[in-house]
């Protein structure tokens, strides 16, 4: 399981989205500024609660998204505003004492996001794999094929002990681009570098339980069927930025 270690990446990947302009062509005062003054809200699903019936049920969409992914903002936008002060009175102890609180919020608006554009209806053009050719080429290349790359996946989101996210992430860099399977702890974001992360499973209970009561493995099988494959893909072909575009919105 990868480990988060700073919240370095979380202010940097924040930062990144407040200002239209690449931020290595701003001032580092600048970009650390337009970062402490931010604030986020939540992002509009691309769908009805029930879009995804009966894999996902109304409720949960509706409970998962407006009150668990809410909250992961309104705490990050509290912890922000405390950092702030903080920062104005020179008082440390307070600003390290903040940092778990926005890595776990911040984390929660970032998996949670890219999560919700992860799925769609399962009658939708794009819950197939047909939507993603490069994509499947390149699991087909990596695993062998769809089926023995989805229980590869399987595995790894049962494998998930408490709370955690299962991701298939692109890693950039070297003779070519590769892909891996990750389960990151709680709310750890996929932000390493190099690192892009292509879909996300929430393997927290809130995502499943109502539902499937203690049966995990059901869940798993059946998000399958409401994947956005069309949202992979772009985000396979694309960088970073492409696949983190959805936090623009949200700032």
């Amino acid at each position: 399981m990868k480990a988060w270690n700073s919240s370095v990446s979380i202010f940097s990947l924040l930062s990144n989205f407040i200002s239209p302009n690449s931020p290595d062509q701003l001032p580092q005062q600048v970009r650390y500024g337009e970062m402490q003054g931010a604030t986020y809200s939540l992002p509009p699903l691309p769908y009805a609660y029930n879009a995804l019936e009966p894999h996902i049920s109304a409720q949960i969409m509706e409970l998962h998204h407006n009150k668990h992914h809410q909250t992961y903002i309104t705490n990050l936008n509290a912890a922000l505003k405390s950092r702030r002060e903080a920062i104005q009175t020179s008082d440390i102890p307070t600003q390290v004492s903040l940092q778990p609180g926005i890595k776990f919020n911040a984390g929660g608006h970032i998996n949670h996001s890219l999560f919700w554009q992860n799925l769609c209806s399962a009658d939708s053009s794009d819950a197939k794999s047909s939507a993603a050719p490069k994509l499947v080429e390149k699991i087909g290349a990596t695993w062998g094929d769809e089926a023995k790359f989805r229980e590869a996946f399987k595995t790894a989101l049962l494998g998930i002990q408490g709370s955690g996210w299962g991701w298939l992430v692109k890693i950039e860099g070297g003779k070519e681009d590769r892909l891996v399977i990750m389960t990151t702890k709680d709310q750890d974001p996929v932000v390493g570098k190099g690192e892009v992360p292509i879909l996300g499973i929430d393997m927290w209970e809130h995502a499943y339980y109502l539902q499937y009561l203690n049966g995990k493995a059901a869940y798993v099988e059946n998000i399958w069927n409401v994947i956005n494959w069309k949202t992979a893909e772009e985000r396979y072909l694309g960088g970073r930025a492409d696949a983190f575009k959805v936090l623009k919105a949200s700032t």
